[in-house]
């Protein structure tokens, strides 16, 4: 009987990486995001391409009444889920605390914080009832640090490490998995979303150096989801080899 993986925010960059990667191992998947389209459109690439049966589900993370209904709403062979990706996240707008948009920090609180707890709360009772599974959580180098600017974004990837921890420990006596994998910079729609569709600003990001890309970031979570069953990777950061920390990065 061929494994489940859920990944949340698989329309895009790092989720939709990490969706050709666990098909590839012959995973079926449960992938979730807010474009109905892309949704469609990848699932036929996977189910073409690996020959892996995929199950959509179109909602918020944001929204806790629509995580609930889509995720319950499973049929319950869907409901075996062997490895969730808590990969939805974002950031908005790169301002000082004192100019900060109220609806960014919203946007970011709901959907990196909240969004996570909601879909763990379904899924991690899955996997009790189940008696497997493996959690792997999306933080961030700002997870790890904090830089200028990035104020509430780093304070959500704080809470996701925290939350990571937490969830060790909450489900250690479930035998279930729990790991958070942190990248620093990637280059996704990640830098565009933050500048909200500024795609000259958002590249000027990536220049200069060579920095991780989607699949990087997918063969990492893939690392960690198959080892043995006897070991846990707690946590991992990634890093471009020109990146040394959050803001130290040569640029030639």
């Amino acid at each position: 009987m061929a494994k489940i993986a859920l990944i949340t925010g698989a329309t895009a960059g790092i989720g939709e990486a990490c969706a050709h990667t666990f098909a590839r191992e012959g995973y079926n998947l449960i992938l979730t995001g807010r474009r109905m389209q892309r949704l469609e459109r990848l699932a036929e690439v996977l189910n073409d391409k690996y020959n892996i049966e995929v199950a959509i589900s179109c909602f918020d993370v944001r929204s806790k009444a629509q995580v609930i209904e889509n995720l319950q709403g499973l049929p319950e062979e869907w409901k075996h889920v062997d490895v969730l990706v808590n990969n939805a996240g974002l950031s908005q707008g790169l301002d000082p605390i004192d100019k900060g948009s109220y609806d960014d920090w919203e946007t970011m609180i709901d959907t990196n914080i909240k969004g996570l707890l909601y879909v763990s709360r379904v899924v991690s009772n899955w996997m009790i009832d189940n008696g497997f599974g493996h959690i792997i959580n999306l933080g961030s180098i700002a997870g790890k640090e904090v830089y200028p600017n990035g104020n509430v974004y780093c304070a959500t990837k704080h809470a996701v490490d925290a939350l990571n921890k937490g969830m060790r420990l909450d489900l250690l006596s479930h035998g279930i998995k729990v790991t958070a994998v942190h990248p620093g910079a990637v280059e996704t729609e990640f830098s565009e979303v933050r500048f909200k569709g500024d795609k000259e600003r958002a590249k000027k990001v990536y220049d200069g150096f060579e920095p991780l890309v989607a699949q990087d970031v997918a063969e990492t979570i893939w690392f960690v989801a198959s080892r043995p069953a006897h070991v846990n990777i707690n946590d991992i950061v990634i890093m471009p080899t020109a990146q040394a920390a959050a803001t130290n990065i040569f640029r030639k």
